[in-house]
């Protein structure tokens, strides 16, 4: 499996995810404490109006009992076990308490000095009680009363977890849109090396055969290098071809004027000098165009863009077996529905299915039949049927060996279905022979098919 690292992709939405997580999981953390702040201090402080109000509020009758002139302003200290809760002491164990209280009791601390207000923390009826205290004296009188009022520490607390939850459930979905928009545009920013990927594809596969210079600022100067590395590559590939053909050309010269010297040997009744001369030319002239076709199919084999029509390719040559062969009876029959493209030079192209087809014209009875197939991984597969003699299994592996005859009746060099194996093994193709369906031999040629 290929590490995610090795995708710009993948860096950048992985960096930006990490980037936005923690961003909004810091500025959440930092709103709630905020928030948190807020709500307790603006709970303290209703506590404090509530302190102030019922100091204000109370007095104690003749029997020395606390009591409110009227009821506090929050009609939440009302109902029952409602979580607001106060409590008067005064001397001598009497006390007042809030209707929510009912017969219950707070347990207040020890009273502050005048004047002060302690918080505290205690027990009530529903949960912790969030409390403040107070002691006030009355005019006119020397005792002084011990004010406690307080809230349930879970109704702060409620406040807060619902703020929470939506701040959690905000800050999620704007994480998730900012996500989704780094998302795209990394996509929009990383568009232009997809289609360059897609106009290099174009380029292997003989669709075109520079890419363009449509692109932005950043990725131009990587396009120019590239065609100029692939126009490079061509010039290369064309002096090594146009090498070749010299080559192939200064050696037939001299192996021509050998063969004529051998021929006039021959002649002035030198027989065997001038077999000797002329087997030696006839395996240097095999030798010479096994090499050169190598030589011309792995130069054409590193160039990019290669590319050959099957079905073009296969007419002329059909052509000029018809007219080679025909005149023995023997028939071609195409069997092409489609057309189809193979990633190999038609130069080469051509020469494999011309010695496969001549070949198989050569031992024919009567019929040649050329089809089609498709094959795994990509590839396509063509046959060559005759309805020849055919040749034993234990032959099949032979004939491709270089220069093997296995009929020196029978006119050729030996050099043809190894110049078939050997170029269609530089284009990552193959070459075998199996029975035929007509009766005779099958030569199968599968070549890369040209994707798209």
């Amino acid at each position: 499996m290929r590490p995610i690292w090795k995708s710009f992709r993948a860096r950048l939405v992985v960096g930006a995810v990490v980037w936005i997580t923690g961003g909004v999981a810091l500025s959440g953390l930092a709103l709630s404490e905020l928030f948190r702040h807020h709500v307790t201090a603006q709970f303290d402080g209703e506590l404090h109006g509530h302190a102030a109000e019922l100091a204000a509020l109370v007095d104690v009758d003749a029997a020395g009992r606390p009591y409110l002139h009227r009821r506090l302003s929050d009609p939440r200290f009302l109902p029952h076990l409602s979580g607001y809760y106060w409590q008067i002491d005064g001397p001598a164990g009497a006390s007042a308490r809030s209707p929510s209280l009912a017969d219950r009791r707070l347990m207040l601390s020890g009273a502050p000095p005048l004047g002060e207000e302690r918080h505290a923390f205690t027990k009530g009826p529903t949960g912790e009680l969030r409390l403040v205290q107070r002691s006030v004296r009355l005019a006119g009188s020397p005792d002084v009363l011990h004010i406690g009022i307080g809230a349930d520490e879970r109704l702060l607390q409620s406040v807060l977890a619902d703020f929470n939850r939506t701040l959690a459930l905000s800050l999620g979905a704007v994480a998730l849109g900012l996500i989704g928009a780094a998302g795209l545009q990394v996509w929009f920013g990383l568009r232009p090396l997809n289609g360059l990927r897609s106009a290099l594809a174009d380029v292997r596969q003989g669709r075109a055969a520079l890419l363009s210079d449509d692109a932005p600022d950043e990725v131009r100067p990587l396009v120019d290098d590239l065609n100029a590395l692939i126009a490079a590559n061509h010039e290369m590939i064309r002096r090594a071809r146009a090498q070749a053909g010299n080559l192939a050309h200064g050696l037939k010269t001299p192996l021509a004027v050998l063969v004529d010297e051998g021929e006039r040997l021959r002649a002035a009744g030198q027989s065997e000098a001038a077999s000797t001369i002329l087997a030696q030319c006839d395996r240097m002239r095999r030798q010479i165009d096994y090499q050169i076709a190598r030589a011309r199919a792995a130069a054409s084999r590193s160039a990019p863009g290669a590319a050959a029509d099957v079905s073009a390719v296969l007419q002329p040559i059909l052509s000029a077996m018809q007219r080679l062969h025909g005149r023995r009876g023997v028939a071609f029959e195409l069997e092409v529905k489609a057309s189809a493209r193979v990633a190999v030079e038609a130069q080469d192209l051509s020469e494999m299915l011309a010695n496969l087809l001549d070949n198989a014209g050569k031992w024919a009875t009567s019929r040649v039949r050329i089809r089609l197939e498709k094959a795994p991984d990509e590839a396509l597969r063509m046959v060559v049927e005759d309805d020849g003699p055919g040749l034993p299994p234990e032959s099949w592996e032979v004939v491709f060996d270089v220069g093997q005859r296995l009929d020196e009746r029978a006119p050729g060099s030996g050099l043809g279905l190894a110049i078939v194996r050997d170029l269609a093994t530089l284009y990552g193709g193959r070459a075998w022979l199996e029975a035929s369906e007509l009766g005779g031999l099958a030569a199968v040629l599968e070549l890369p098919a040209v994707r798209g």
